[in-house]
C-alpha cells in the first residue's frame, strides 16, 4: 500500500476513535512515558502540540514542564522546516499562521532539536520492524529528525493499531526508536 492511501486509511479509523477512547488513550501513553527512567531524566524534551484525532501532548507536556523539563515546541517555518520555542505554560501558547497553537518564547532555531535528550513526535503509523514513520507528508519532522543525534529517544505516540508491518520507505523518511501506544512502550530500532 502506498503512503497515500495508507493515511487515509489511518485517518478514516482515527475519525471513528469517540472522545472517551481518545481521552483515555492519551492517559495511558501520558503515564506510560512519565514512568520511564529515560523519560524523567530528560532535562530538554522536544515535543508538539497535538491536534484533531492524534494522541494528546496537552497533558503530557504540561507534566514534563511541571516536573522540572524544558519542553520545546515546533513553530511551523514557511520554508517547510520546524524551529523551536520554550513552552513556559499554558498561557505562553497562541495561534500560529495555521491555527495551530504555538509557544510565543523566542525561536531558538531548526538546530535547537540538536540538544534535546528526548523527542515525542507525532505520526499515523510505524514499522514495527524497521522504525519508519508515517507523517502527515509534508516532511516536516522528517528534516527535524535528520537533526537528532543517533541515541536520543525518538518516540512516536500511536493508537492502537497504528503499529504496523510494511510502512512505505523513501530515503528521506526518518526512523524512530520507540513507539508509544495505550498497551506499552515499544522498542523499534536496535542500535
Amino acid at each position: 500500500m502506498d503512503k497515500t492511501h495508507l493515511r487515509r486509511r489511518i485517518l478514516e479509523a482515527r475519525s471513528r476513535l469517540d472522545s472517551g477512547t481518545l481521552r483515555e488513550s492519551s492517559a495511558t501513553i501520558r503515564e506510560l512515558l512519565l514512568d520511564q527512567p529515560w523519560v524523567q531524566m530528560a532535562g530538554l524534551v522536544a515535543c508538539y502540540w497535538s491536534v484533531g484525532s492524534e494522541p494528546s501532548t496537552q497533558g503530557l507536556v504540561f507534566a514534563l514542564w511541571k516536573h522540572g523539563a524544558t519542553v520545546i515546541l515546533p513553530v511551523q517555518r514557511p520554508d517547510g522546516d520546524l524551529d523551536w520555542a520554550v513552552y513556559d505554560g499554558p498561557d505562553s501558547l497562541a495561534p500560529g499562521p495555521n491555527g495551530m497553537l504555538e509557544p510565543v518564547d523566542t525561536r531558538r532555531g531548526v538546530n535547537a532539536i540538536r540538544t534535546a535528550a528526548l523527542v515525542l513526535v507525532p505520526a499515523l503509523a510505524a514499522d514495527r520492524s524497521t522504525g519508519i514513520r508515517l507523517g502527515r507528508g509534508k516532511g516536516f519532522y522528517d528534516r527535524a529528525l535528520a537533526r537528532v543525534g543517533p541515541n536520543v529517544p525518538t518516540v512516536a505516540l500511536l493508537h492502537e493499531g497504528e503499529l504496523i508491518e510494511g510502512v512505505p520507505a523513501e530515503a528521506h523518511d526518518q526512523r524512530v526508536r520507540f513507539a508509544a501506544l495505550p498497551s506499552g512502550i515499544v522498542r523499534l530500532v536496535h542500535l
